[in-house]
C-alpha cells in the first residue's frame, strides 16, 4: 500500500469546515485504499447486508461512537437512503466526521433526497499524479504513466494489459451507467465512449460525433452528460469575453485517464506528439487536484490560436498555463494575442522537463517555466470564481 499524503491532507482540509467529506472518482481508482488510510476510522463497506443492517437505526449506530471518530461510508449509494445516515450525522453528531465514497458525483443518483448543502465537501480522486509518481510511487519513467494510466493496478503492472482496460469499460457499463442511468444501449454506449477517449483533448462537436457513434444527436448529448457525471470524461469550457472572434460555446472533452486514451487510440509506443498531447491529460489532473473546476477553461479563437489552459483567479485577473514536453518548443505569439485582450494574470509553461522553476521574458510577457512539482505556487481559488459568461456547452454552431 503506497502512502498518499496529499489526498489525506484534501480530506482532512475538508473536514476543518464540514462535517463530511464526499470522496469520488472512477472504479479502481484507490478510493477505498485512501478511505482505509485513515487509521482510526470505523470503516462501513456499504456493499455488504450486514453493514446495510448496522445502519437501520443510524441513531443507535452514531450512538455508539466516540466523539471525534471519523466514519467510512464506503460505496455508500448502496444503502436504501444514504442521504438521510449523512444529514443525521451532520445536523445532530457535530462532534462526528464522515467520508462517503461512490464513483459520480452526489447529485449522480436519485437515491439522494438531499444535496447536503452546507454539509460536505467534494474530493475528486485522479488518477495517481505525476507528483505521486515520481514520490510515494518511485515511478520516474513518464512514458510509463502515459502508456499505463494513473489506475494503481495498471500503473504498477509491468507492461499495459489490453484485457485490464477492455474489462473496465464493461465493468464500468454495467455497474456505473446502468445503476445511475439505466442507459440499455450497451453497445452504442460503449463506441461512443471509446470514441470519446480516441479523441480525448480536442473540441466536442455533437453532431459528428453523433455521425461517428450512429447515435442521434439528443442520444449523444445525453450519454456524454452520463459520462461527466461518472467522471469518465471532463468537458472544459472555452474562456471569453473580450474578442469577438473568440470560441464561445464548445467545451474540449478530455477522457479520465491517458491509459484508456493510449488504449483506445491503439499504442503501445508513444511518439513524440503523443507524449506531448497525453502530457495535456497530466497537466489538468493536478490543476484540477488544486483548483475548482469553476475556474478552469481552454481559451481559442476561430483562428485557431489556442491557450491550453486558463484559470480564473478573480475578477479581471486570469493565468495562462501551456504544456510542453521541452521547454524550448515555447513560442509566444498566442500568448501576446491573448494578453491584449486579457492583461492581468501569471504565465505559466509546464514540462516535465523542468526540474526548478525559472522565469524569463517570451515577446513582452513573463513566463515562469515549471514542472508539475513547481505548480504548487499555485493561487488558491476564489470563493466565487468570476466565470464568464458562456452559452450552454451543447450548442456546437461554430467553426473548428
Amino acid at each position: 500500500m503506497f502512502s498518499r499524503p496529499f489526498w489525506l491532507e484534501m480530506v482532512s482540509n475538508g473536514w476543518q469546515g464540514r462535517s463530511i467529506v464526499w470522496l469520488s472518482g472512477v472504479r479502481r481508482v484507490g478510493k477505498t485504499t485512501l478511505a482505509k488510510m485513515l487509521g482510526d476510522a470505523v470503516f462501513i463497506n456499504c456493499d455488504l447486508p450486514s453493514s446495510v443492517r448496522r445502519l437501520d437505526d443510524p441513531e443507535l449506530f452514531f450512538d455508539g461512537l466516540d466523539p471525534g471518530t471519523p466514519v467510512v461510508f464506503d460505496e455508500i449509494h448502496r444503502l436504501e437512503d444514504p442521504s438521510r445516515v449523512l444529514k443525521i450525522l451532520a445536523d445532530e453528531y457535530p462532534k462526528l466526521k464522515a467520508l462517503a465514497t461512490g464513483s459520480s458525483t452526489l447529485a449522480a443518483t436519485g437515491k439522494f433526497k438531499d444535496s447536503l448543502t452546507g454539509r460536505k465537501r467534494s474530493v475528486y480522486l485522479c488518477p495517481v499524479l505525476w507528483e505521486e509518481c515520481q514520490g510515494e510511487f518511485g515511478i520516474g519513467d513518464i512514458d510509463r504513466r502515459l502508456l499505463h494510466g494513473g489506475l494503481p493496478e495498471a500503473l504498477l503492472a509491468e507492461t499495459p494489459d489490453p484485457a485490464f482496460y477492455a474489462e473496465w469499460l464493461d465493468s464500468f457499463y454495467a455497474r456505473d451507467i446502468q445503476e445511475l442511468f439505466s442507459i440499455r444501449q450497451r453497445t452504442g454506449f460503449l463506441k461512443l465512449l471509446r470514441l470519446a477517449l480516441r479523441q480525448s483533448g480536442g473540441l466536442l462537436d455533437f453532431s459528428k460525433v453523433a455521425n461517428l457513434s450512429g447515435l442521434s444527436r439528443p442520444t449523444v448529448m445525453a450519454h456524454i452528460e452520463a459520462l461527466a457525471v461518472a467522471h469518465a470524461v471532463f468537458l472544459l469550457p472555452p474562456f471569453h469575453g473580450a474578442g469577438r472572434g473568440e470560441i464561445t460555446k464548445r467545451p474540449k472533452a478530455y477522457g479520465f485517464d491517458t491509459g484508456f486514451v493510449a488504449y483506445c487510440r491503439g499504442l503501445d509506443s508513444l511518439r513524440n506528439e503523443d507524449r506531448g498531447d497525453l502530457w495535456e491529460h497530466l497537466v489538468l489532473d493536478t490543476l484540477r487536484s488544486r483548483l475548482h473546476n469553476s475556474s478552469l477553461h481552454y481559451w481559442r479563437d476561430k483562428s485557431g490560436r489556442e491557450i491550453d489552459f486558463v484559470v480564473v483567479r478573480g475578477r479581471g485577473v486570469v493565468d495562462t498555463f501551456e504544456c510542453k514536453m521541452s521547454p524550448d518548443a515555447i513560442e509566444g505569439k498566442n500568448l501576446e494575442i491573448f494578453r491584449r485582450l486579457y492583461p492581468h494574470g501569471d504565465n505559466f509553461v509546464v514540462s516535465p522537463a523542468v526540474k526548478k522553476p525559472y522565469s524569463r521574458r517570451i515577446g513582452e510577457q513573463l513566463v515562469t517555466f515549471s514542472g508539475l512539482a513547481g505548480l504548487r505556487i499555485l493561487h488558491p481559488p476564489p470563493s466565487d470564481p468570476a466565470k464568464p459568461a458562456r452559452e450552454e456547452q451543447g450548442e456546437t454552431d461554430e467553426p473548428e
